[in-house]
């Protein structure tokens, strides 16, 4: 019997997870010719003999050398219960399984069978099955000791995919506390296997795959290209890349594999090479089964194959002696501040370079076109980033919680997860009431994380399908669980329409996918299904707030008659709670999360949206939007409505106090009414915060006032302490001390520009020790001269300077000084304009004296101008006329 039940396990009446006597005898023997003569075969007796030993080992084995097809078929054949082969793709899972039931002559689910996403093929009589790693940590999820199933073999463990990493660690787990005598398998493309190994603590096997010689073709772009920014790649290198492969097709025999970084940019060059002699196939995640299976089958034609990072290892592509390589590859990227995840275009590894040369070599000789510089091959990273490092960790923190080791500090795993991600994970699954405050898992989020979606947009689904009904909320969901085709453009409610009336091989799978949910909607999964989503569904990233785990109301037009739009927008805004947004300018929003957005001018009219997918690329302050949803206000008040606040807001604003209740939703000011007794202390600090912002220029300086500070600043700067230091960053500091009456009085901006700054400074002087009765003494205000005037000082400068005119120093010898600096003397002339400055009088009436007396005696001959100024008597007045 084959199931085809879109990724469930049907209870049956016996057991058949390790597969009937009858299915395994003599799998062996049925291999076909083909099979039996990979290489990997001359590998496999030391590999049954670790695991009859240790029971686990490292299988080191080249792509190519049948370490995904001949090994299982073999493990089948020498162990007891069912071998489960982990791959990290749906593509490379059904691949898998169907090139071993083709060795066996037989169809898939049979003896071999698989599950992925949407599918699973499976009998009474299957002892070998392929799944992928999501499927695998849902089934150790709900049958941690694996009944039946005695061996498991985690391929291409190399690829560093977070699934895979940690479904390892729990099986470790898994055979150091319930199951010892589960076989385990760790199997890589490549022999850098020293860590597995040391992880493990098993014993390497290491197979020689037959390595055709590949000619390396440095073919960079003639013209510079500019760097890849997000998911955007210069059009310049993908016209490159089109006329490399055209160069491939003219000098090689032969089919040609190129390697692009996503979806996009494959249909640009496919569209570039549409007039080729050849047949041209898109390959990757998305693309239908049947290109997948026509990449992994030999053409009647020549075959150019586009393909994404999904061909670098896995199972062979017959007929492929070429390969381009664009040398770019996409790797997830997380702002935890902005809770805004995205794919980033980065420069591949030189690991992965080589994997990716390695497909021209698979069959024989082949040529790998690097479309990059020579020269700069080495300054490629060694090995890519772990998804670990670089990935959002809301799905893996859920995994850990439900597995029992919330911060997966038990967990057996080659790096840790960075403590800020994981931790901004945990505080999302806490918002989500996934976890208790310990980090254990509730029952809601064990029924979370058995959805097989991201927790996000598990949470969207299960609280929306009450409100809008499972089927509904179900299709809304699968179109957030998988990138929505660009022709759909950035409306999701639309988006849904479209999907609706189309039939192309996106909606073949989100129709799948719909059934599925809304079964998960309406009475959650049934055990030992599974999902090969796991931690990676959906563009679920960020963080969450606090209290947006709650359940929506049936209020606010969230009824039986919900419209389309209208449930477009709750699971949205269910999923991305911190990301319903408010215009704040034609096509300018503000995020709830405080992060300015940019959306496409389809979405600009509307007031409010929820954001389901955004960027934000280097340099740009504000995200860009992808896809969104027009909500209305009720939706995120309720959406969102842990961030929901009310308060009394009394601050500095537009140069003066702004008292006011505010309501507000995240960074999102929802409403706002004048408020007419705000509270004394919040005045008085928006007055400081004012005072602050604009500087004492805020107040008024009288001259008087101005030449106190003066005087002040000459003590402080002159004698130090106590004389307050009364600079503009120290009044500032102590403004609550110096202004305290003035502040408790005031009320506005207006009644602090009237305060007597004066008075306000001298309270700064220090009368508890008594030195203040010595401020007029030590800094006078005025200083009186010979003449008997009494003359304003001006402490504006290093030293206090008098301007006096000169008669009115006569008779006085000696230089006076206040606080031990001499006054420094501007000599004015009779009318009033500078004859002479000098710090040192009995120097300048020796020396100076008579320079000036004979430029200017004959100027001002009404004025007395004696030999001996020292001796003279001062005066204010001319002489008498004689």
């Amino acid at each position: 019997m084959t199931d085809t039940s879109g990724g469930t396990d049907r209870p049956r009446t016996t057991d058949t997870r390790g597969g009937t006597a009858a299915g395994r005898a003599g799998i062996g023997g049925s291999v076909r010719a083909e099979g039996r003569e990979l290489p990997v075969a001359a590998a496999v007796p030391d590999l049954l003999a670790a695991l009859r030993g240790p029971g686990c080992a490292v299988l080191a084995a080249p792509p190519g050398t049948g370490k995904t097809t001949l090994v299982p078929l073999l493990l089948a054949d020498a162990f007891p219960g069912r071998v489960v082969v982990a791959e990290p793709r749906r593509m490379a899972a059904r691949a898998a399984a169907r090139r071993m039931a083709w060795l066996l002559g037989e169809r898939p689910g049979q003896r071999v069978g698989f599950t992925v996403r949407g599918e699973r093929r499976v009998s009474e009589r299957t002892v070998i099955e392929v799944v992928t790693t999501g499927v695998l940590l849902q089934r150790l999820q709900r049958d941690p000791e694996l009944e039946g199933v005695g061996t498991v073999l985690l391929d291409e463990c190399h690829e560093r995919h977070l699934d895979a990493d940690t479904a390892l660690a729990f099986l470790l787990d898994v055979r150091a506390l319930l199951r010892p005598d589960l076989r385990l398998v760790a199997a890589s493309a490549t022999t850098d296997t020293a860590a597995w190994a040391t992880l493990l603590d098993a014993p390497v096997v290491e197979a020689e795959g037959v390595l055709h010689p590949v000619a390396v073709r440095w073919a960079p772009p003639d013209r510079p290209v500019r760097p890849p920014h997000g998911t955007w790649v210069d059009p310049a290198l993908l016209d490159h890349v089109a006329a490399v492969v055209r160069r491939a097709l003219r000098d090689h025999d032969g089919d040609v594999l190129c390697f692009l970084p996503g979806v996009g940019e494959i249909a640009r060059v496919a569209g570039l090479l549409s007039d080729v002699p050849a047949d041209v196939l898109q390959v990757h995640g998305r693309a239908p089964a049947a290109v997948q299976d026509a990449a992994l089958s030999p053409g009647i034609r020549r075959r150019v194959l586009l393909a994404t990072s999904v061909a670098e290892s896995s199972l062979t592509v017959p007929g492929v002696r070429v390969v381009v390589d664009s040398g770019l590859a996409r790797e997830p990227r997380m702002d935890h501040a902005r809770g805004l995840g995205s794919l980033a275009t980065v420069r591949l590894s030189r690991a992965a370079a080589e994997q990716r040369a390695g497909r021209a070599g698979r069959e024989g000789p082949g040529t790998v076109y690097r479309c990059w510089p020579q020269g700069g091959h080495d300054r490629l990273a060694r090995q890519p980033a772990p998804e670990i490092a670089l990935a959002d960790l809301t799905g893996f923190a859920l995994q850990a919680a439900c597995w029992g080791d919330p911060d997966a500090s038990g967990l057996a795993l080659l790096d840790r997860p960075p403590a800020g991600a994981l931790a901004a994970a945990r505080a999302a699954l806490r918002d989500l009431d996934a976890v208790d405050p310990a980090g254990r898992a509730t029952d809601r989020g064990r029924r979370l994380a058995l959805a097989g979606l991201h927790p996000r947009l598990a949470r969207a689904l299960l609280d929306a399908a009450p409100v809008a009904g499972p089927a509904r909320a179900a299709e809304v969901t699968a179109l957030l669980s998988e990138e929505l085709p660009s022709s759909y453009g950035p409306d999701l409610a639309a988006a849904w329409r479209t999907a609706r009336r189309t039939t192309d091989p996106y909606t073949t799978r989100w129709r799948a996918e719909s059934r599925r949910l809304t079964e998960v909607a309406a009475g959650g999964p049934r055990p030992g299904g599974g999902d090969d989503r796991g931690s990676r569904a959906g563009d679920g990233t960020g963080t969450v707030h606090p209290g947006s785990g709650s359940r929506p109301r049936a209020e606010a037009g969230n009824g039986p008659g919900l419209g389309d739009d209208a449930v477009a927008g709750l699971v949205v805004a269910l999923a991305f709670p911190e990301r319903v947004a408010r215009r704040r300018a034609q096509d300018a929003y503000l995020m709830v999360s405080g992060t300015g957005a940019q959306a496409p001018a389809g979405l600009g009219g509307a007031e409010w949206i929820a954001v389901a997918v955004a960027d934000r690329g280097a340099g740009r302050a504000d995200a860009r939007v992808r896809v969104a949803a027009v909500i209305d206000e009720d939706t995120a008040r309720q959406a969102a409505h842990g961030l929901l606040t009310g308060y009394e807001e009394v601050r500095w604003r537009d140069g003066d106090v702004v008292a006011r209740r505010v309501e507000r939703l995240g960074a999102v000011e929802l409403s706002a009414a004048p408020l007419r007794n705000p509270d004394r202390d919040l005045v008085r600090a928006a007055l400081l915060e004012g005072l602050r912002a604009e500087g004492t220029g805020l107040l008024t300086w009288s001259r008087e006032a101005g030449a106190v500070r003066d005087r002040m600043a000459f003590l402080h700067r002159t004698l130090g302490e106590p004389w307050p230091d009364v600079s503009e960053d120290a009044l500032l500091e102590r403004a609550e001390e110096w202004l305290g009456p003035e502040l408790a009085a005031a009320r506005r901006r207006a009644d602090l520009v009237r305060a007597d700054t004066r008075a306000a400074l001298l309270r700064l002087l220090p009368w508890a020790t008594g030195e203040a009765l010595r401020f007029d003494a030590l800094a006078p205000e005025r200083l009186e001269v010979p003449s008997g005037s009494r003359i304003r000082l001006d402490y504006s400068g290093p030293q206090p300077v008098l301007a006096v005119k000169l008669q009115e120093l006569f008779g006085l010898r000696e230089t006076p000084t206040l606080a031990g600096v001499p006054v420094l003397f501007h000599l004015l002339s009779p009318a009033g304009r500078p004859a002479a400055v000098t710090a040192d009088l009995s120097s300048f009436w020796r020396e100076g004296y008579r320079a000036v007396r004979a430029e200017l005696r004959g100027r001002y001959p009404r004025h007395p101008w004696p030999l001996d100024p020292a001796s003279a008597q001062p005066t204010r007045r001319t002489n008498p006329r004689g």
